[in-house]
């Protein structure tokens, strides 16, 4: 983990002053915390009520075992299956202000997608909320990871969790370079409204080139890519996620692909791949043997 954020009341003793610390001190109630947007807020130090705005933080908390913490939490929110049980207040990007608030939470813990105007009303409130936002690179799960440790109390076992992840990510042996794999497309969106995927500039594609495979849209580095530039790739594999899997192989001109075709289309469950997770290490796997066996 690359940096811890907590923070000690340091007591001074006599005229010593910053030279030693009281052993007996007490823990202060709260911290200031500088978050992934750059906003400065004052937290807990250990929160009690937790409402969770984003489906990568409430499976992070769940995977550190704290979500008996979790009052809160979005109707995308589906992993674990136990999330179900944790209050539902609704979407994302229409946050239900008032619904999340009748929770009580004394922290709210929010990913990329909640509208900065949202933000400004919980400051204003005085309700803490810090976002902890997807990163570009793979290897920065870690840093999250670490990050919702220490924001719900459970440092340390953020620490044990990030430690058998890598684990699991040395007994695969990674390629970590897949100049020379079977080509790969990820779709994030495709038909009337636009053709999306993963580009060079996102965690998606390091799990694809670390399993051993090419992303045909590693040149690019923003989400769109163009429906002739995937039919000229023609790519050997298309991952995308499970409940649009039939859609996709019955709509033209997709339906030509050759990995539609000869049945080397992979649906993948929700969130595996599209969010930054745990879960992640069990897609690298997944790809991995997939990959090997073209």
């Amino acid at each position: 983990m690359r940096i811890k954020y907590f923070a000690f009341v340091v007591l001074l003793v006599g005229s010593l002053v910053g030279c030693h610390r009281n052993a007996a001190a007490p823990e202060a109630e709260s911290y200031e915390y500088t978050d992934d947007y750059g906003c400065t807020v004052s937290v807990p130090t250990h929160p009690q009520r937790i409402v969770s705005l984003s489906p990568a933080v409430t499976e992070i908390v769940f995977a550190l075992g704290a979500d008996s913490l979790l009052v809160g939490r979005t109707e995308f929110c589906a992993y674990p299956p136990e999330a179900a049980a944790i209050e539902n207040i609704g979407g994302i990007s229409n946050l239900n202000v008032e619904k999340v608030l009748s929770r009580n939470p004394d922290l709210i813990i929010s990913g990329s997608m909640v509208p900065q105007k949202v933000v400004r009303q919980f400051e204003e409130m005085g309700v803490p909320m810090v976002c902890v936002i997807e990163k570009p690179h793979f290897d920065e799960l870690f840093a999250n990871i670490g990050k919702i440790g220490g924001l719900v109390g459970f440092g340390r076992q953020a620490d044990s969790l990030n430690a058998v992840l890598k684990r699991q990510m040395d007994a695969l042996d990674l390629n970590r370079d897949g100049a020379d794999g079977p080509s790969c497309y990820y779709v994030v969106g495709f038909g009337s409204g636009g053709n999306f995927t993963a580009g060079g500039n996102t965690f998606i594609n390091d799990i694809i080139t670390m399993a051993g495979g090419r992303n045909i849209a590693a040149d690019s580095e923003g989400w769109t890519f163009s429906v002739e530039a995937l039919m000229d790739a023609d790519p050997d594999f298309i991952l995308i996620r499970a409940e649009d899997s039939a859609r996709f192989c019955q709509t033209a001109p997709y339906s030509r692909l050759s990995a539609v075709r000869q049945g080397r289309l992979v649906a993948l469950e929700d969130g595996i791949l599209d969010l930054q997770v745990p879960r992640n290490i069990e897609v690298l796997r997944r790809l991995q043997r997939l990959f090997a066996s073209k």
